[in-house]
């Protein structure tokens, strides 16, 4: 046996050296023929890696824009797209937003489409939102703070519209089911910017859904078992589950300082009305965005989380909620807990109330077009300026040293103002008003003029040039006698103060003549 067995062993060695010499010239053969195949290998790879660099941003995908008239849709879009001239249109208007991958020197075109604020032209959803392109539509609700009192009414209704239409499409039970669970997964895989580092290393990444193929946000989808796995939502959360990615937008909140103007509103109705739309984006797993194109505050910001969840770009902005109109909260992060803060500065307002209760509509005017009715005033003259046009109107022939005398405070701006900071010669006298039993001088602005000079006159002169029934002697004062000075500055300022009054009262009247009649009493005086 042992021989055989040597035999064997001596006998099977050449049949394996002879093998090994078939095999060895097979491998040269083999490697010689497969030279002009791994040429053609690499190629077929250089193809294919730039064929799927060219197919890394997909093409399919487009936004679907809803809202009411006036509720900046258009404005928004145009400044995503860079457009500085934007038009409105009208029905459903389409366009598309440029989209570049700098890193990967990649570019595509995000369709965008615009319903008109009009829910009649509901029926155009149907070329906008189809049932072939249903996972690759994200819907952005814009709603205005010009209208706070209906913004949550815009909201249900135009939710409302989406559902009809949704609800019209030949989706089958388990196109439905498979949507629901992708918006279900975005909500719950969204990890805080940061914290991916923690999420990766804890044991029980897993057990909450959270692992790292989620991502923040960007709606990676699992296995089956991932799907086991997900935690179960909160209560009010995604109760309205629509199968879509939902942004609500709220524009033009740079209105925010006229409604605490024309409104009188304070921060509690800011939060109260933030709290309403973030329970209304909890039940439809939707984002939230304050914005503002005027003031451009999250415009930016609005894209680069576009381009995130769609496109599964970068993003590392955090939940911002500290400016009240700059808010935004990505899906996934809000919860009950986090909306209860808003509540501690709620002092005479219930988070429970009805919205209308608290935010009700105004009695007079609609949103901006108030402003322009509350910007009619009229604007006081300055106190010191007035004061020194009738300086000059009193102070007309009296010497440098002669002292004003103060005016009414209650004479009105007029527009004869002007005319009445002439010495009077100039200005136009109204119709003469006689009163019988008085002096002609007495009642009218030249009987005034000429008690005004006849009085500097009789200062001056010590009653020299004063004489019996010289109009110029102040009312109860003795003909020939210089008239003391209290009684001067009081005859003066209530004369003045007599014929400012006139005038503003009979300022609408037709004038009369004033040089012929103010002349023939000059020269009656002199």
């Amino acid at each position: 046996m042992i021989g055989n067995g040597g035999t064997a062993a001596a006998g099977g060695s050449p049949r394996k050296s002879s093998h090994s010499r078939k095999e060895g010239g097979r491998r040269k053969d083999s490697e010689m023929e497969s030279e002009p195949n791994a040429e053609n290998l690499w190629s077929s790879l250089l193809s294919e890696v730039q064929t799927s660099r060219s197919a890394q941003l997909a093409s399919t995908k487009s936004l679907l824009v809803l809202g009411d008239k006036e509720s900046g849709k258009t404005t928004l879009i145009a400044k995503l797209q860079g457009n500085e001239d934007p038009k409105k249109g009208s029905g459903l208007e389409y366009g598309y937003i440029d989209v570049r991958d700098e890193y990967r020197e990649d570019h595509t075109r995000l369709s965008h489409w615009i319903l008109d604020g009009d829910p009649s032209h509901a029926n155009l959803l149907s070329f906008a939102l189809t049932e072939t392109h249903y996972a690759d539509t994200t819907v952005l609700l814009c709603v205005s703070m010009t209208t706070p009192w209906n913004i949550m009414d815009q909201l249900q209704n135009w939710a409302t519209v989406l559902q009809d239409h949704i609800d019209k499409l030949p989706l089958s039970s388990e196109e439905t089911k498979k949507f629901q669970g992708e918006a279900w997964r975005r909500w719950v895989q969204y990890i805080e910017p940061g914290d991916e580092q923690e999420l990766a290393t804890s044991p029980t990444k897993k057990a909450g859904g959270r692992g790292p193929g989620g991502g923040n946000g960007n709606g990676a989808g699992g296995d089956q078992e991932e799907e086991l796995e997900l935690e179960p939502l909160p209560e009010g959360t995604l109760t309205r589950n629509l199968g879509l990615d939902l942004i609500v937008v709220v524009t033009k909140t740079d209105y925010m300082t006229e409604l605490e103007k024309d409104y009188d509103y304070k921060d509690e109705h800011f939060d109260f009305i933030q709290q309403a739309v973030r329970k209304f984006c909890l039940q439809y797993g939707a984002s939230l965005f304050y914005t503002s194109v005027k003031e451009d505050k999250n415009c930016d910001l609005l894209y680069k989380y576009l381009v995130h969840r769609i496109y599964h770009f970068p993003f590392k902005t955090p939940a911002l909620v500290v400016e009240k109109d700059a808010v935004f909260i990505p899906a996934g992060w809000d919860n009950d807990k986090k909306i209860a803060i808003l509540y501690e500065n709620m002092h005479s307002i219930r988070p429970d109330q009805y919205y209308t209760d608290v935010i009700a509509r105004p009695m007079v005017g609609i949103g901006r077009k108030q402003q322009a009715s509350r910007e009619i005033e009229v604007v006081a003259e300055e106190e010191q300026q007035f004061l020194g046009r009738q300086q000059v109107f009193l102070q007309q022939g009296l010497p440098a040293s002669g002292s004003s005398p103060g005016m009414p405070a209650g004479v009105q701006k007029t527009p004869d103002r002007k005319v009445l900071g002439s010495p009077g010669v100039q200005g136009s006298p109204k119709k003469m008003d006689v009163t019988p039993g008085k002096p002609l001088g007495a009642n009218t602005s030249e009987g005034v003029l000429a008690n005004f000079f006849n009085s500097l006159l009789s200062k001056k002169t010590g009653g020299g040039m004063g004489s019996p029934g010289t109009p110029g002697l102040p009312q109860g004062a003795r003909p020939g006698a210089s008239p003391q000075p209290d009684d001067y500055k009081a005859a003066v300022r209530s004369d003045a103060a007599a014929e400012l009054d006139r005038l503003t009262r009979n300022q609408k009247k037709s004038l009369a003549s004033p040089n012929s009649s103010l002349e023939g009493h000059s020269a009656s005086d002199c």
